[in-house]
């Protein structure tokens, strides 16, 4: 795949901690305007040269725009000729991204790369059936998912992400834009796999970090971790997905950040229901979105539609959604009867 070298006009639609950190990885390289949907935040975003609420200690570029203008937003990249190279970078959480993309509708937007992950409460779509529902297939469309904490990305250390696209020419895209410095990009056709990986590890997270708070060990957690990349798998495959890409950067590499890094919000909800804290208490404390809440709810109804067998997925529902305390959580999943390890 040859790179060009050429500045490419990007915006990021999403003033959050990963829009601002990926805003801020590649304006050093682009031309790139972040926008976010709160006037007061933008402005103060603007004016102190970091995004205090989502993302504090992290100076935002001098040549980084910030603002709250969406038309001006859009205009960075539908206005720009096809040689610079534009890219509309959406960093809403899945629950945001149907409005996003509702506000983009019947617009000449020349692509859009995802990097939410999720599945879309209430229908349970994946990330690129919503996009496709909304704007249709005349507008390529790509995930970027990864293991990829904001506040490493943030602070340039190396990182490396999966691209996902059935077009090629966003994929090299996307490649060109952001593979270099101390990002690696790789590109994938299996879109489905990798969206799948990147939702219901947050699952698995949460479950992880019930275990470690329970002090459950090591070993538990080993177990944990190739179990539920064994459910990721069924699922994925079901929906019909490569089964080797969830051995790749957005399944197991993503897993195993998600559940072991002290950075997920994930595995802090994980820890917290091990203390017995309500989750209602548990999200304000985070003050920011833990996709695998809405996720385990969404998942567990879809395998059960599809009759695929997730007992970590259905455990951790229980917990968060049906008041069985962690340690039940634990039990049952240790009272499953035995079974082949590869079925």
């Amino acid at each position: 795949m040859q790179q060009t070298k050429n500045i490419s006009k990007i915006t990021v639609l999403g003033a959050g901690a990963w829009g601002t950190a990926v805003a801020i990885a590649l304006a050093d390289r682009h031309d790139v305007l972040l926008w976010g949907r709160n006037p007061e935040q933008m402005a103060e975003t603007a004016a102190a040269r970091e995004n205090l609420h989502y993302l504090p200690g992290f100076a935002l570029p001098a040549s980084l725009r910030v603002g709250a203008d969406l038309e001006a937003a859009l205009a960075h990249v539908i206005d720009a000729h096809e040689d610079e190279a534009p890219l509309l970078i959406l960093a809403c959480p899945v629950a945001g991204l149907r409005p996003l993309l509702q506000q983009l509708k019947g617009r000449a937007i020349p692509n859009v790369v995802w990097l939410c992950k999720g599945f879309e409460a209430g229908t349970g779509l994946l990330p690129h059936q919503v996009v496709l529902e909304i704007l249709g297939e005349t507008v390529p469309g790509a995930a970027l998912s990864g293991p990829s904490f904001a506040q490493e990305v943030a602070r340039a250390l190396p990182c490396a992400l999966s691209v996902a696209s059935t077009s090629g020419a966003l994929r090299e895209r996307v490649v060109a834009a952001a593979h270099g410095n101390n990002l690696r990009v790789y590109a994938c056709d299996d879109i489905v796999g990798v969206e799948v990986g990147g939702a219901v590890k947050n699952v698995m997270a949460i479950a992880t970090g019930a275990a470690d708070g329970l002090g459950l060990g090591l070993n538990a957690r080993a177990a944990l971790i190739t179990r539920g990349l064994a459910e990721i798998t069924r699922l994925g495959v079901t929906l019909g997905a490569q089964p080797g890409t969830f051995m790749g950067l957005s399944g197991m590499g993503d897993l195993i950040l998600t559940c072991t890094g002290d950075l997920s919000r994930n595995r802090r909800v994980g820890l917290a229901l091990a203390q017995g804290k309500q989750l209602d208490t548990i999200v304000a404390e985070l003050g920011h979105v833990a996709e695998g809440v809405p996720c385990a709810k969404s998942v567990r109804a879809l395998a059960q539609r599809l009759g695929v067998d997730m007992p970590i997925t259905d455990a951790v529902a229980a917990v968060l959604f049906e008041g069985v305390a962690a340690t039940e959580m634990a039990q049952q999943l240790l009272a499953r009867d035995p079974r082949d390890e590869v079925a």
